[in-house]
């Protein structure tokens, strides 16, 4: 009888990372940040048939780098656990955090699992704060929580990116991210940032109204905080 072939935990964690790592690196990025009135999403992503950021509940987005399938799968069970959990409870309990908990289950569970194939995509769960909550409570604050593919999520401050070149743009955001941007002085950071990374690139493109997708959750808004921005709108913001 042959001796069963054996590859330690270690080895396949690290294989499964790497397999991750080469799919991702090619994800054309998602930036999130803070500006005045409460969050922008930007995303490189030039086709219109397909979005990488969406609205799942009343003050939370999620915005995806990586497999589309994979995330329209996450995307549709994360909008139905909220409306169940919404509906059975209080609306005020679906919460970022919540689904950061959720998705890193799942995902986890998925990278885990010795004969499954990872999910090739990585998350930004964001949750809009509440302007008028007790100074106290916690909720007054923006939240951007990153999550990877084997479900390790962290919570990050002011901006944060995915894609495979998010070390690239997070060193620029870094030099150049000021508190209490205008929206549209916040949308020219992130394109700026954008074609100065595609300038380095082989294969690059032309970054334009047309091949960015624009969104927000804004305070200003009524109790759904989020707004997918026109291709006239950002033309107008950027100064065409």
């Amino acid at each position: 009888m042959s001796t069963p072939y054996y590859v330690s935990p270690e080895q396949i964690r690290q294989d499964k990372e790497d397999f991750v790592s080469r799919g991702i690196a090619q994800a054309k990025e998602v930036v999130v940040l803070e500006y005045r009135d409460g969050l922008l999403m930007v995303a490189e992503n030039p086709r219109k048939t397909t979005f990488k950021i969406s609205e799942i509940y009343d003050r939370i987005a999620l915005a995806a780098a990586g497999r589309i399938a994979e995330y329209e799968i996450l995307r549709v069970v994360g909008i139905r656990e909220s409306e169940v959990k919404g509906f059975r409870y209080y609306r005020e309990d679906v919460t970022a955090k919540w689904l950061t908990n959720l998705y890193s289950q799942h995902m986890g569970a998925v990278a885990q699992a010795w004969d499954a194939k990872p999910l090739e995509i990585e998350l930004l769960v964001c949750e809009l704060g509440v302007a008028d909550a007790p100074a106290n409570s916690g909720l007054q604050n923006n939240q951007i929580y990153h999550i990877a593919f084997d479900g390790i999520y962290s919570e990050e401050e002011n901006y944060a990116v995915i894609g495979g070149r998010a070390t690239a743009i997070t060193e620029i955001l870094e030099q150049r991210y000021t508190d209490g941007l205008e929206m549209s002085a916040a949308l020219q950071l992130v394109t700026e940032t954008f074609r100065t990374i595609e300038a380095n690139a082989a294969d690059d493109y032309e970054i334009n109204p047309q091949t960015i997708e624009v969104a927000c959750l804004e305070q200003t808004a009524e109790r759904r905080k989020f707004r997918r921005l026109s291709t006239d709108e950002v033309t107008t913001l950027l100064d065409f």
